[in-house]
């Protein structure tokens, strides 16, 4: 399978270079190269972060003794970067962003909040002293948009100004971040060991994954990992539930449980997940689960058989390193906003968006495919973790050449869509984007209830 190209795809696969096997050459692709054509070639990360993923399967498949030619076609990553938008629950699309989420005029620029979960929406509300969702404009527009950034980010909700790449590139989180590789890997020398047997039919078959992580970057990188076999058990906290339209996006091919992570009682169930686990995802602030012994050092220092790989927004190094911030919030931070940035027929400039959350499926596919290679490293006695953020993330976008000028956007065929019952009514959702011997890679369950498992991996996966 060979990809017919003028420009060839980020070379993001080279980050796993120390983990992959000399003889696993980079996993092919067919389809345009071009789909979106916008200012920045968001067609190259999404394919970039795929073709790391699939090349990380097929090292993970030479570790165990098999030989499955891994590909992907472009339509089809194209389809699962939108996924969200292709969800359908009984035929009716899902909700987007919540009314108070988006951009607003300030006195002297824009800013993105962001209000989809009911605690941040809190938190935006008292920060801007406003009682009513049609209120928010006027306190907005009354203040900077550095104030307004300042106000609501010290109540613990989620705002930043709108700045240029260049604003972002010059100021110190912008530098900490810059300074970072996209995937920063933290290995260690081990006692050689080998990757899981597989215990049925999926390539990942006998793969413990502990899924840590919410909203959509982390979740999406492992409901592929779970069609590919894996056991994968999510694990969310139950004084902030998942938003259910966006959990039944994710939710495929894994397990689903609610657990509060610091209940003295909950501490042996979880540590007795983490001793049988292959591999732990997490995505929270910096720093906040080091004092439950979550954080990468703390879990090797314990479990040194893990491969642990963290997501965080802003990186691990600078001012921002705590903040909260998501795919949205990011694009407008760094500059992305900006470039898409438009002329309305008012003749009011306006920012803009990506086509897609590209920085959080680009990055969960990262997280995904970093804890392939680590665990198909084993037999080669590599252990260790690896960190990824949503900033660098679209750090490694700005820094890509973008489309050529004159490139036309492609019209890629509608994809074909699956269906099947749930608990949540009738969906119709998009299969993940990988081809295992030319054969479409199925989901093997639709998402099951929200937080219907039990802490245990023994226990029947559907």
């Amino acid at each position: 399978m060979a990809a017919s190209v003028e420009i060839p795809v980020p070379p993001l696969v080279q980050s796993l270079s120390p983990l992959l096997a000399e003889n696993v050459g980079t996993a092919p692709w067919t389809g345009p190269r071009w789909w979106w054509a916008g200012p920045l070639d968001v067609e190259g990360l999404a394919l970039g972060s795929m073709q790391m993923l699939a090349t990380a399967v097929a090292s993970y498949s030479e570790s165990t003794g098999r030989r499955d030619g891994i590909g992907f076609t472009s339509d089809s990553v194209a389809a699962a970067f939108a996924s969200f938008a292709h969800l359908r629950i009984n035929n009716k699309p899902i909700q987007g962003f919540a009314p108070l989420s988006g951009f607003r005029r300030t006195a002297d620029g824009w800013v993105r909040l962001h209000a989809n979960y009911p605690h941040h929406e809190a938190a935006l509300r008292a920060a801007l002293d406003v009682q009513r969702p049609e209120q928010v404009d006027d306190a907005v527009r009354q203040r900077s948009s550095a104030e307004v950034e300042e106000a609501v980010t010290a109540r613990g909700g989620l705002a930043t100004a709108v700045r240029t790449p260049e604003q972002w590139g010059a100021s110190a989180a912008g530098q900490a971040v810059a300074a970072e590789p996209w995937l920063r890997l933290e290995l260690r020398d081990a006692r050689p060991g080998s990757a899981p047997k597989p215990a049925g039919g999926g390539l990942l078959s006998g793969l413990r994954v502990l899924d840590l992580t919410r909203v959509i970057a982390g979740p999406s990188g492992s409901r592929i990992l779970g069609a590919l076999g894996a056991d994968v058990l999510r694990v969310d906290p139950p004084a902030l539930p998942e938003l259910e339209d966006q959990y039944v996006d994710t939710g495929f091919a894994k397990r689903s449980a609610v657990a509060d992570l610091a209940d003295p009682d909950v501490q042996p169930r979880l540590r007795a997940l983490l001793a049988e686990a292959d591999v732990v995802l997490t995505a929270y602030r910096g720093g906040s689960l080091a004092r439950l012994g979550l954080d990468p050092v703390s879990l090797l220092t314990d479990y040194p058989h893990l491969a642990v790989v963290s997501l965080d927004a802003w990186g691990g190094r600078g001012p921002w390193t705590e903040r909260r911030g998501f795919d949205s919030i990011v694009q407008a931070a760094t500059g992305i906003a900006h470039l898409y940035g438009s002329t309305g027929n008012d003749g009011a400039w306006r920012p803009g968006a990506l086509p897609v959350q590209a920085l959080d499926y680009a990055t969960g596919l990262g997280m995904s495919a970093a804890a392939v290679a680590l665990v198909a490293g084993r037999p080669r006695g590599i252990a260790g973790a690896a960190h990824l953020s949503l900033a660098r993330t679209a750090q490694e976008l700005l820094r890509l050449p973008g489309p050529p000028p004159g490139t036309k956007a492609s019209a890629l065929p509608e994809p074909a869509l699956r269906r099947g019952a749930s608990s949540y009514g009738e969906l119709t959702y998009v299969p993940p984007p990988l081809l295992i011997r030319g054969v479409q890679l199925e989901y093997p369950w639709v998402p099951p209830p929200y937080g219907s498992a039990d802490l245990s991996w023994d226990q029947p996966l559907r």
